[in-house]
């Protein structure tokens, strides 16, 4: 059993990786590359084409993620009669699990709508419009600043993982 709540971590470690690994480069390298004037032509097709790569690797490993995340609860003893108990919830360990939880929560729906609702209005207009269009602007911006909040959510959830494991701080 040790064997598999191992691999288990280490796929939940392997999934946090590369998902968050796609939003810092998309989010540190290639929308800002985008922006530079010699690219600008291309910015729409090129960040097009790899949110549309990365979204299937993307959701793959959030799903990754969630199984593992269960799996690892239980395999430390955290089932669902420990989390239907309100005393659970009142401790460090439950805190600490219920903020993650709701920001994961946040997450998904986030992702939700920048992946298959705000991302391909954005570039449905960037097809049809100008780059400078002020819709196009607004809705590009919107895709951008959902990219970003979900990234620094997901940083602070990597640091609520270490006060789940490691204990809190506090």
């Amino acid at each position: 059993m040790r064997a598999l709540y191992l691999l288990s971590v280490w796929l939940h470690i392997l999934a946090v990786t590369v998902w968050l690994g796609g939003m810092v480069f998309l989010t540190l390298v290639l929308v800002p590359l985008t922006r530079q004037p010699e690219y600008r032509e291309m910015a729409t097709p090129l960040i097009s084409w790899t949110g549309r790569r990365f979204r299937w690797i993307g959701w793959i490993c959030l799903g990754l993620i969630l199984l593992t995340g269960v799996f690892n609860l239980a395999s430390r003893g955290v089932g669902w009669e420990v989390l239907g108990n309100v005393q659970f919830w009142r401790g460090p360990f439950g805190h600490a699990l219920g903020i993650k939880l709701f920001l994961v929560l946040v997450i998904l729906v986030l992702s939700i709508a920048h992946d298959f609702f705000i991302g391909p209005r954005a570039t449905a207009l960037g097809k049809e419009k100008s780059p400078a269009d002020p819709e196009v602007e607004r809705v590009r911006r919107q895709a951008s600043w959902i990219g970003r909040l979900n990234l620094v959510l997901a940083l602070i959830i990597i640091a609520l993982g270490v006060v789940l494991v490691r204990g809190a701080p506090w």
